[in-house]
């Protein structure tokens, strides 16, 4: 299946909301506050019976939130499986680079999608992260520079 990357816009809170299980109005403050791309299947790739299609919703398969704090890109949110969300992560370390900053992102040892697709973008752990929920998670950076 193709993806297509795009920006995130208010109208998706609901969508993203039911992604992850939290409320619309939370993740509407997600999408003003923060770079939110979304995941999302690309049409043109459909088979011969896509016009069939009940509605006109794209199917969201994922998506990142991340922001700019002290010189360091802070991916704050990602949902969706290995592939989308290893192809979600490129989003903030293309901005990352271009801005010469680092990239940090904090997993539960539980998400193991969530870690296959940092150590595959590039992202090395480098020490446990604060417990979210009461859960242990590893902190991930990238380093543009691999340093």
């Amino acid at each position: 299946m193709d993806v297509t990357i795009r920006d995130a816009v208010e109208a998706d809170a609901e969508t993203l909301g039911s992604i992850v299980d939290l409320p619309a109005d939370a993740l509407r403050n997600v999408v003003h506050d923060r770079t939110v791309r979304l995941a999302v299947a690309d049409e043109s790739a459909a088979g011969p019976n896509a016009d069939v299609a009940e509605g006109n919703e794209e199917a969201v398969l994922g998506f990142v939130a991340f922001d700019v704090r002290d010189g360091t890109v802070h991916v704050t949110q990602l949902a969706g499986d290995e592939g989308v969300a290893e192809r979600l992560l490129a989003e903030p370390i293309r901005f990352a680079v271009n801005e010469g900053f680092d990239v940090e992102y904090v997993v539960t040892r539980s998400d193991e999608d969530a870690e296959a697709a940092a150590r595959a973008a590039g992202f090395d752990p480098v020490g446990p992260g604060p417990r979210f929920d009461g859960e242990p998670t590893t902190r991930y950076r990238f380093r543009p520079n691999g340093d």
